[in-house]
C-alpha cells in the first residue's frame, strides 16, 4: 500500500506541474469567503461541481440547497457558483486548466460544500487532483457520476437508500475507497486498469462484485467503475 500511495503522489505532483496555462501561479494572503444558493422553487435540481485541485469535502445536511465555504491563497483558484433553471454548477473559474504551479508550494484551495438532504438530485462531480471526501449517503440522489484525476478520495454512498442508485465512478491515478451499504443491494461492474482492488465481504464473479443483499434486498446500488492505477478499496459498511 505504501508503494502505491508514493505512486499517487508523484503522479499527482506531475499532474500539477503539467497543468498549467498561460498564467503563472502566485500564492498570496489567504482567501475565505461563504456563498448560499436558495433552493427556490424547484423541485429536483442538477448539481455540477468542477474542481482542479486541493482538498474537497462534500456532505450533507444544509437547509439551504447549497452552504458552502471556500479558502484558497491563489486568485486564480477563486470558486464561481451559478445557479438557473433548477442547475447549480460549482467551478474553478480557468476553463483551460489549473494555473502554472512550477516553483511555487503552499498553495491552498479548500472547498467545503454541503447540500440540501431533501431536495432529489443528479450529481456530477469532476475532480482534477488532491484530496476528496465525498460524504453522499444522506443526500436524495438520483444518480451520480464522479471523474477522479490523480490523488486520495473517498465516496460514502453507506446508508438506506431508498430508490435504486446509478453511480458511475471513473478513477485515474488514485486511492481510492468506496464505503457501500449493507441493507441493500450492490452491484460493481469494474473495467479495471493497473489497481490493486480490495473487496473484503464482496463476492467476485469475473469483474463483478456483489454483497449478500443483492437480489434480495428491494433497492439495488449500481456502481460501474473504471481504474486506473493505484488502489481501489470496496468497504461494506453495517
Amino acid at each position: 500500500m505504501q508503494t502505491n500511495r508514493l505512486l499517487i503522489t508523484h503522479v499527482l505532483f506531475a499532474a500539477l506541474l503539467l497543468a498549467g496555462c498561460a498564467s503563472r501561479a502566485r500564492v498570496g494572503a489567504l482567501q475565505s469567503e461563504s456563498q448560499s444558493v436558495e433552493l427556490g422553487d424547484a423541485e429536483s435540481v442538477r448539481v455540477e461541481i468542477n474542481y482542479g485541485a486541493g482538498n474537497l469535502e462534500v456532505t450533507g445536511g444544509a437547509q439551504k440547497l447549497l452552504e458552502a465555504d471556500f479558502n484558497y491563497n491563489v486568485d486564480q483558484l477563486k470558486p464561481e457558483v451559478e445557479y438557473s433553471n433548477s442547475k447549480l454548477v460549482v467551478w474553478q473559474p480557468e476553463a483551460e486548466g489549473l494555473p502554472d504551479f512550477r516553483g511555487i508550494s503552499g498553495f491552498q484551495n479548500e472547498w467545503d460544500l454541503r447540500f440540501s438532504d431533501e431536495v432529489p438530485m443528479d450529481l456530477s462531480v469532476d475532480i482534477g487532483a488532491g484530496t476528496s471526501n465525498l460524504r453522499l449517503a444522506g443526500l436524495s440522489l438520483t444518480g451520480l457520476d464522479i471523474n477522479l484525476g490523480a490523488g486520495i478520495s473517498t465516496v460514502d454512498l453507506s446508508g438506506d437508500w431508498a430508490e435504486n442508485l446509478d453511480v458511475s465512478i471513473d478513477a485515474g491515478a488514485a486511492e481510492l475507497t468506496v464505503r457501500l451499504p449493507s441493507d441493500i443491494g450492490v452491484r460493481v461492474v469494474v473495467d479495471r486498469g493497473p489497481t490493486v482492488i480490495q473487496a473484503p465481504g464482496l463476492t467476485q464473479n469475473g469483474n463483478v462484485y456483489t454483497n449478500a443483499a443483492y437480489g434480495v434486498s428491494d433497492v439495488t446500488l449500481q456502481l460501474d467503475l473504471s481504474t486506473g492505477i493505484g488502489l481501489t478499496n470496496l468497504l461494506e459498511i453495517d
